[in-house]
């Protein structure tokens, strides 16, 4: 999950980058509204954690310009304002939640868990996928009582394909949600494709993963038909 925290207190987007990564989430960090609308612009967010109060940007006017974007990034609003106003305007301009600071990193990641099984069907924490259970929360897969060992980047793409379930994903695509910034990213490498050759060589020592589909020329898609 990639997510982008719109902050201009230093201090606690660093802090919240921290917490959030340490939960394996991919982090970038705009303090001014002018770096939020250009990383916007450029990168596909899952999550915008989105401060009203900004230095040259109101808030709720930037979350317009996701919208119009058509950017599909699911929004927290994270602001000290109590304004009853000020959450209906973010809520009507299709913000997902609305946080109140200070507030708890550990109620964050809920919210953020909670929005991730609405806005993808998933009504629990941990799913039985062809055999195996993956644990959302925890991060990790099993089969049966055996644990298997994924590096972070092989479960991140696991993850991505689960929520996105019988849907293609182009390389493109997973390259841009599993690392941190899309310039920084050679389409042209086979980073994707290495770590999904790993990714089915640990699971199909423990049975068929024929459900993670190549399909030729695009990308991948996992099959839970």
């Amino acid at each position: 999950m990639n997510i982008l925290i719109v902050e201009d207190e230093k201090s606690l987007a660093k802090e919240v980058q921290t917490f959030l990564k340490n939960e394996g989430f991919t982090c970038d960090i705009a303090h001014t509204g002018k770096d939020a609308s250009e990383k916007i612009y450029v990168n596909q967010y899952d999550f915008l954690l989105l401060d009203l109060g900004l230095p040259d940007y109101e808030g709720l006017d930037l979350l317009k310009e996701a919208r119009d974007a058509k950017q599909e990034a699911a929004v927290i609003i994270l602001t000290a304002r109590g304004s009853t106003d000020d959450k209906i305007k973010g809520l009507d301009l299709g913000a997902d939640d609305y946080l109140a600071k200070p507030f708890s990193l550990l109620e964050l990641s809920s919210r953020i868990q909670a929005i991730i099984r609405r806005k993808h069907g998933l009504k629990k924490t941990t799913m039985d996928v062809h055999g195996f259970t993956v644990d959302l929360t925890n991060r990790n897969i099993a089969f049966k009582t055996t644990v298997i060992s994924l590096t972070k980047k092989e479960f991140d793409i696991l993850q991505y394909l689960l929520i996105n379930k019988n849907r293609v994903l182009t390389r493109v695509q997973l390259t841009e949600h599993i690392w941190d910034n899309a310039l920084e990213v050679d389409y042209d490498s086979n980073y994707v494709d290495v770590h999904i050759k790993n990714l089915r060589k640990k699971l199909g020592q423990y049975a068929e993963i024929d459900w993670i589909e190549t399909v030729r020329g695009i990308g991948y898609r996992l099959n839970l038909l």
